[in-house]
C-alpha cells in the first residue's frame, strides 16, 4: 500500500462568513466543506440561509428516497442550470419530472446501452491512435474529453456532421467556467429575479448552443434516418409517456438532448482522467490492471461483452468515483418541516449533500483518503457511495457511463503505461463538476 495519498481538497477549518463563502464557492465549491464533515453525521449553520450538510447514509436515504418530494433541487441549482437546460429531466420536479423519466427510460434500457458498445470501442481505438502519435507529456483530461465527446455525439446524433460539435463543446465549457459559479446573491439567498451578471453575459453562447441543437432536431424530424440502429435523438423524437401518451415539445426535447450531451460526456471524461491519474500515482495497481486487461483482450480493444472479465478495472473506476466524484456536492431546498439526525429542518433550509465528504468519511471508509480499489471487493453501504445519486432520481445514464469508462480504461491500460510527472499533480476543483484544474499531465509510453 502507498504510504502517501493522492491529491485532495483542503477543507475548511474555520467559518468563512457570507463574503468568504461567496469567494470560496467561486474558486472551489468543495472548500466550503468543513473538515469536521468527514467525521460527523451532520453539520449545520447559516450563511444568509440556514443549511445542513448531511453525511449519514440512513439520513441520505431518507432525503433521496423516502421523502424525495420534500427535498427538491435547491433554488441555487435551478438558477444555475435552468438557463442552459430549461425544465429538463435533470431539473424538473414532481409530476413534470415523473412523466419525462417514464418517457425517456426506454432509451437507457440495458439492451440499448449494450448496443452502443461498438461506439465506445471505436472511441477507445481512436484514443489509442492519438496517444500513439503524441510526443512528450499528454493532458489526459483533454484526451478523455475528446474521446467521450466523440461517443456522446455518435450516440445522440449518429455522428451527424451538420451538428457543430466544437461549437457546442466550447459553449458548454464557457457556461461551466462562468455561468455555473455561485454568486454572492446566491449565498445570501436573494430571489432569482435579481440578475446575476455572470449569467447575463453568458446568454449569447447558450443561445448559440440551443440554436445548433434546434437545427439538428428540425433536420432529423424533416428527414428521419432510415438505416442503422436508432440514436438518442431518434428515441427522444419517438418518446412518449406510457401512461398518458404525452410526447415532448421541441423545447423539452432540445433541453433534454443538451442535458444528455453535457452529462453524457463530462461524467465519464472526468472519471477516466482521475482514474488514469490514480493509476500513475500507484504503478503497482496500474501493472495489475494492465495484466488483467491484456489477459482478457489480447491485442484488441475492449467491448461491452468484456465487462465481467475486467473486475479490477471496474474497481478502479469505482475508486476514482469515490475519491473524485464528478457530482461532488449536491444541494436541496427543504419543502416541509422535518428532522435530520435529530436537527430541526424548516421549509426553505438548504440541505447539502457533500458527496466528496461522504466518500472520505472516517466512520464509513477505512483509510478514506487512500487509493485502494480492492476496498470494492466488498459492497459498501448503498447510501455511503453515491457517485450517481440514489433513489428514484438516480442518474438515468449511470449504466452507460460505467460501461464506457471500463471499455476505454481497459483498452488504454492494456496498451500504454502512464507515469506521473513530478510537480504536476492535478488539483481537484469543483464549480459544476469536480475537474482536475491544470489538467492531468502524464507521460505515456507503449507497453
Amino acid at each position: 500500500m502507498p504510504s502517501r495519498c493522492p491529491v485532495r481538497v483542503a477543507l475548511a477549518r474555520k467559518p468563512l462568513g457570507i463574503v468568504g463563502t461567496a469567494v470560496t464557492a467561486r474558486r472551489n465549491l468543495l472548500e466550503l466543506i468543513p473538515e469536521i464533515a468527514t467525521r460527523q453525521p451532520i453539520v449545520s449553520g447559516r450563511t444568509g440561509v440556514r443549511f445542513h450538510m448531511v453525511m449519514d447514509p440512513a439520513t441520505l436515504r431518507h432525503i433521496l428516497k423516502d421523502r424525495v418530494e420534500d427535498y427538491p433541487k435547491s433554488n441555487v441549482t435551478k438558477l444555475i442550470l435552468e438557463p442552459a437546460i430549461g425544465d429538463s429531466l435533470f431539473v424538473a420536479e414532481g409530476a413534470e419530472w415523473r412523466w419525462q423519466r417514464r418517457a425517456v427510460a426506454p432509451a437507457f434500457a440495458l439492451r440499448h446501452v449494450q448496443a452502443l458498445g461498438p461506439i465506445m470501442t471505436a472511441a477507445a481505438e481512436a484514443s489509442c491512435r492519438r496517444l500513439s502519435a503524441a510526443r512528450g507529456p499528454v493532458d489526459l483530461f483533454e484526451e478523455t474529453v475528446a474521446a467521450t465527446f466523440e461517443v456522446i455525439s455518435d450516440v445522440t446524433l449518429s455522428g451527424d456532421r451538420a451538428f457543430d460539435r466544437d461549437a457546442v463543446h466550447h459553449a458548454i465549457d464557457g457556461y461551466i467556467a462562468q455561468t455555473a459559479k455561485v454568486s454572492l446573491l446566491d449565498v445570501m439567498g436573494l430571489p432569482g429575479w435579481i440578475p446575476r451578471p455572470g449569467r447575463i453575459f453568458s446568454r449569447p453562447g447558450l443561445n448559440r448552443m440551443k440554436d445548433i441543437a434546434d437545427r439538428a432536431i428540425n433536420a432529423r424530424a424533416a428527414a428521419p434516418r432510415t438505416e442503422g440502429a436508432p440514436d438518442l435523438l431518434d428515441l427522444l423524437l419517438d418518446a412518449a409517456d406510457p401512461e398518458t401518451g404525452r410526447a415532448m415539445t421541441r423545447d423539452e426535447l432540445r433541453d433534454n438532448l443538451l442535458t444528455f450531451i453535457v452529462a453524457g460526456h463530462e461524467t465519464t471524461a472526468l472519471t477516466l482522467a482521475w482514474a488514469l491519474y490514480l493509476c500513475a500515482f500507484d504503478p503497482a495497481v496500474q501493472d495489475r490492471a494492465a495484466a488483467d486487461a491484456q489477459a482478457a483482450l489480447g491485442d484488441r480493444a475492449a467491448t461491452a461483452a468484456d465487462l465481467d472479465a475486467l473486475p479490477l478495472i471496474q474497481r478502479i473506476v469505482n475508486e476514482a468515483l469515490r475519491l473524485y466524484p464528478p457530482a461532488a456536492f449536491l444541494s436541496r431546498t427543504a419543502r416541509a418541516e422535518d428532522r435530520l439526525c435529530g436537527r430541526q429542518v424548516l421549509p426553505g433550509d438548504t440541505v447539502m449533500l457533500p458527496i466528496y465528504a461522504l466518500h472520505r468519511h472516517h466512520l464509513l471508509w477505512d483509510r478514506p483518503d487512500a487509493f485502494d480499489p480492492d476496498r470494492f471487493l466488498t459492497t459498501p453501504d448503498r447510501y455511503a457511495f453515491l457517485p450517481f445519486g440514489a433513489g428514484p432520481r438516480i442518474c438515468i445514464g449511470a449504466g452507460f457511463a460505467l460501461q464506457e469508462a471500463v471499455v476505454i480504461l481497459a483498452t488504454l491500460l492494456a496498451r500504454f503505461r502512464f507515469t506521473a510527472i513530478p510537480g504536476r499533480d492535478p488539483q481537484p476543483r469543483m464549480i459544476l463538476t469536480l475537474r482536475p484544474h491544470g489538467g492531468v499531465w502524464l507521460n505515456v509510453t507503449p507497453r
